[in-house]
């Protein structure tokens, strides 16, 4: 009775928070534009991945994972429920073909792809973005830029595969990733491998229907640490370009070298026109894949999306795609997930605060720091999160997922079951 007491009051208090923050806001930046970004924060969605709540990761602590985590895709879907249960925001489930459709790890199964789409759906669950998976075992030497022919055909079949799984039972997306690259000068031929990779590409396109989109992603480096074939946008731009207009590029935040401005690529394939992708992480040394913060570069990422039109647009194929890809070792994986939703929706609400026609002024009156100081208004100094509890109390949702995924008794019944 004590803790419900508490837990009430609590609630009472944030309630009482949110409403005052609301009305600053709306002094700030207008009551339209606070209700506007209130209902945009409802609808937001986000791809969860399947692979975060599994045996993955570990690599860099030796056998260390956190406790409870998922032995089989079942209880990966298990996870995946809870989370949307405590967000509505991530009903889709990203999946890799070796780790979740697969019986013996090197082929992709059908019937198995048919057990997993009605368990994820009997959980009220959506699959989303399929991924191959090319970088376990037999993709030393390469995958889809081998020099063994049956290594190719194998990795080339396994993405077709993945194009009709998007098809019959997924969201119409693929996304491939490649670890493909070398260690040392001369190793591979690099001019061979980038014409072997592109050759299998398009093989792999012809081969998959035309209302799936591909999206191609790139990394700066690893496995390769002197070359890797897909090390930037421009590469992963020029292997979407040589195909077709349901082929375009994945950004992800841990696939670049460090100060890259990431909003600057955004606005570049914006300006392109062509299909997009994020997966969304954060790092501070390299690919370190950490949970999402809500910070300034996270918040004028958005405010790039919002300002080309790539989020919310009404016609639905000309919106980006939005998946979270991250998996440290260290922390609860639920807990990290969550936090990353509640991130990004804090910094999809403050770039949504930015007035773009007033920015525009300041832009025309070359005010430099004029503008920089009213950008930053929304998008470092705004205090957003009476908009996300307004959102989420709209939506019957906890105020602070977090910390009821904590009150939920959920870890220590997976912890026990699954030790």
């Amino acid at each position: 009775m004590v803790v419900n007491d508490i837990i009430q009051k609590g609630k009472q208090m944030m309630e009482k928070q949110m409403n005052l923050g609301l009305q600053a806001l709306e002094l700030e930046f207008g009551t339209s534009t606070v209700k506007k970004v209130i209902e945009n924060v409802k609808n937001y969605k986000v791809e969860v991945p399947s692979w975060v709540f599994g045996r993955f990761g570990g690599g860099r602590f030796g056998d260390y994972m956190p406790p409870g985590a998922a032995r089989d895709v079942r209880e990966k879907l298990d996870d995946a429920a809870i989370v949307h249960k405590l967000t509505g925001a991530t009903d889709t489930v990203a999946m890799h073909i070796l780790w979740d459709f697969s019986d013996d790890g090197m082929e992709g199964d059908m019937a198995v792809v048919e057990q997993v789409a009605k368990e994820t759906h009997s959980r009220g669950l959506k699959i989303g973005a399929i991924n191959p998976t090319y970088f376990l075992e037999g993709s030393e030497r390469g995958s889809l830029s081998a020099t063994e022919e049956h290594t190719v055909k194998r990795y080339i079949n396994q993405t077709i595969l993945g194009g009709k799984i998007a098809g019959e039972f997924g969201n119409k997306l693929i996304t491939l990733w490649l670890p493909d690259g070398s260690l040392y000068p001369g190793q591979v031929e690099l001019k061979k491998a980038q014409d072997i990779l592109f050759n299998s590409l398009y093989e792999i396109w012809q081969n998959i229907d035309k209302d799936i989109t591909i999206l191609i992603e790139y990394k700066v480096f690893e496995p390769g640490t002197y070359s890797t074939l897909l090390s930037d946008w421009g590469s992963a731009y020029m292997g979407a370009k040589n195909l077709g207009d349901n082929v375009g590029v994945l950004v992800d935040m841990g696939h670049h070298h460090q100060g890259t401005n990431i909003e600057q690529i955004i606005a570049r394939l914006i300006s392109d026109g062509g299909k997009g992708g994020f997966h969304f992480n954060t790092r501070y040394a390299a690919d370190d894949d950490h949970a999402v913060e809500p910070n300034g570069e996270m918040a004028r990422i958005f405010y790039e999306l919002v300002a080309g039109n790539v989020i919310f647009n009404k016609d639905p194929q000309k919106n980006w795609a939005f998946m979270i890809d991250q998996c440290s070792s260290r922390e609860n994986r639920i807990h990290a997930l969550i936090h990353t939703v509640d991130s990004l929706q804090a910094s999809l609400a403050r770039a949504l605060l930015v007035d773009q026609s007033r920015l525009e002024e300041f832009q025309k009156n070359d005010e430099i720091i004029l503008a920089n100081r009213f950008f930053n208004n929304a998008t470092l100094n705004a205090d957003v999160r009476p908009i996300i509890w307004a959102a989420r109390q709209e939506k019957n949702l906890p105020f602070d997922p977090v910390m009821a995924f904590v009150e939920s008794g959920y870890q220590q019944k997976i912890e026990k079951e699954r030790s």
